[in-house]
């Protein structure tokens, strides 16, 4: 008997959308330095058909108190990349990851008395 052919991708697999190893670095290199500093607890990952997802919370059973967002169709008009805030809210949005993240670096710049 012949074996059937090996099933390629489903369409479904192939288009979802997910952050590069580089885009990965900057956001965990942020993540680890909050952490650090106490503010975030713990992250999680979402790969959908239009936007990649990576969420993070102040303690595990919350809601994300941000997510950084990476959606690629907006990357001609307002930039692929975004951080939303707890409630909706766009906080930032652009074609550098970088500096869509500086918003969130703000917190780590505290007062010394």
């Amino acid at each position: 008997m012949n074996a059937p052919p090996p099933i390629p991708l489903t369409t479904r697999e192939s288009q979802k959308v997910a952050f590069h190893r580089s885009e990965l670095n900057v956001i965990l290199s942020l993540y680890g330095r909050m952490v650090a500093a106490g503010e975030w607890r713990d992250y999680g990952m979402s790969f959908l058909k239009d936007v990649a997802v990576f969420s993070v919370f102040r303690r595990t059973a919350e809601v994300p108190i941000y997510r950084i967002e990476k959606r690629p169709k907006m990357r001609l008009r307002q930039g692929q990349y975004s951080v939303v805030g707890m409630e909706g809210q766009v906080l930032k949005r652009g074609d550098d990851l970088r500096t869509v993240l500086r918003v969130l670096e703000r917190k780590l710049i505290r007062a010394v008395e």
